[in-house]
Formats: structure tokens, C-alpha cells, sequence
């Protein structure tokens, strides 16, 4: 479970990009984060895995207080967070299975680390995670002969072979065509039900996350503005947390469609 309490996130130049968020999500929740840019959204989420620090109010994640790891703690910790970026984060010059390979580095001694020795378990585990989003056939290509859409599994198996809890994805489909973006997104709903894992996406696409994701969050100004089901979001609803950005939305709407 991730629980908010009266959270607040203040950047150094005393921009307040969250103020007063109270949430709890579940275990095994699709959630769709949604509102404009610069709303809010992506703090949210890297709130969650710590890449952010809150600067006020509680923050709990599966009963941890994430204010208060350190060191060693925090990496731990973020094993069980996978976290999806719009940019892939891949290495384009090597294959496919090292870079899902590299999310087991941060466990491996330093002897390993240096000459990037993994072990048969390792192997298959990655091997696995290339199969659960359907490019295990991939495993020794290079990732810069790969579609976009192919990289953004990678990254999806990079990020399940840790074995998480919980799935983060910021703006996962944002460089994708719409075609490309329905295969990712299904991807994220197996797993969802397959793995009874939590999936937190902060998304730029309003028709993609009504259809996908089970909860949506509205942000706008740093505040929740909307946090109810998908299916009772009207458009009086979307007005109020895009504001006068409506119409701009609506042409999104339609070019997904």
C-alpha cells in the first residue's frame, strides 16, 4: 500500500509543486495520474521511489517511512519500486539482455560489478522478463536495431525482473505512435492482473488512461483535484482539472482515436 499524508513537496526555488496530498492506493491498483504540465504529476511519482524528497507530511510505502531510509536502505527499497521513463534509459550499443542484466548490478558484489560476471539465475530471471512482454526472441539483439515501441518493453522487463510490487511509469508512451502505445499498455494491464501488481502511470494521453487504468488522479497546481474511478470521469470533471486547456485535450482525444 502507498499512503500520502497531508504530503508536500517544495522545490529550492520555492516553486510548491504538491501541496496537501492525501491518497492511499492498494495493492494491485491501475492508476492513472492525468492533468497538464507542470501540474504536478511526475513529482508524484518519483516521490513514491524517493527520487524526490517530500518536504512535509508522511509518506508511506508497504508500512515504510520513505523520509526516513538512508544509504544502503534507499537502494533497497527501491527494488521493489520498477520505474518506467518516457526515455527508455537504455544502453543502445549493447544487447537486449544486458540491459535487463543491469537491474540485478545494484545486488552483485564489487568483483561482479567490475567485470559484469552474472550468474545462470540472473539469466533466467531476465530471460523471463523478456518473455513476459513478448520479446524474448530479442534477447541478443542490440536495442538500437529495435523499434521504439520494442524498447519501451526492454525497459518494462529491465524494470519486472526486480521482481517489484509496485510499477511507476512516467509518460511511458509520450515518443510512441498510437498503435505502438495500445501494445505497451496492454503489456501493463497483464501484468497488473497477471502479477496482482500495482501500476502508477503519470500520463499525457486522457482517452488512453480512461481506458486503461481502473483509478484516475487528477492533478492540477500541485493539488488532487479528482481520485475516483475511470469510469465516473465526465467532462466536467476533465474541465476541472484541465481548466481552459479542454480543448487542447479533446484534440488529443481525437488523435489517439
Amino acid at each position: 500500500m502507498i499512503e500520502f499524508i497531508n504530503v508536500e513537496k517544495t522545490y529550492n526555488n520555492d516553486v510548491k509543486a504538491l501541496q496537501n496530498i492525501n491518497l492511499k492506493i492498494d495493492q494491485g491498483e491501475f492508476v492513472g495520474v492525468i492533468g497538464l504540465s507542470g501540474a504536478g504529476k511526475s513529482t508524484l511519482l518519483r516521490c513514491i521511489n524517493r527520487m524526490h524528497d517530500i518536504t512535509h507530511g508522511r509518506l508511506l510505502v508497504n508500512d515504510v517511512e520513505v523520509a526516513s531510509l538512508r544509504g544502503k536502505e534507499v537502494r533497497r527499497f527501491r527494488r521493489n519500486v520498477g520505474m518506467i521513463f518516457q526515455s527508455f534509459n537504455l544502453v543502445t550499443r549493447t544487447t537486449v539482455l544486458k540491459n535487463v542484466l543491469v537491474s540485478f548490478v545494484p545486488e552483485l558484489p564489487l568483483w561482479r560489478k567490475i567485470i559484469g560476471v552474472f550468474s545462470k539465475e540472473d539469466k533466467i530471471k531476465a530471460l523471463e522478463a523478456l518473455d513476459k512482454v513478448g520479446i524474448l526472441d530479442k534477447a541478443y539483439v542490440r536495442v538500437d536495431q529495435l523499434s521504439g515501441g520494442q524498447q519501451q518493453r526492454v525497459a518494462l522487463a529491465r524494470a519486472i525482473a526486480q521482481d517489484p510490487s509496485i510499477m511507476l511509469a512516467d509518460e511511458p508512451i509520450a515518443s510512441l505512435d498510437p498503435v505502438t502505445s495500445k501494445q505497451v499498455m496492454n503489456d501493463f494491464k497483464r501484468i497488473n492482473k497477471d502479477f496482482n501488481m500495482s501500476i502508477i502511470l503519470n500520463i499525457h494521453h486522457v482517452e488512453v488512461a480512461l481506458e486503461y487504468a481502473d483509478r484516475i488522479i487528477g492533478i492540477r497546481a500541485g493539488q488532487v483535484v479528482y481520485d475516483g474511478p475511470a469510469t465516473d470521469v465526465t467532462q466536467g470533471i476533465l474541465d476541472d482539472i484541465y481548466g481552459n486547456k479542454e480543448a487542447e485535450v479533446q484534440e488529443e482525444r481525437r488523435d489517439y482515436v
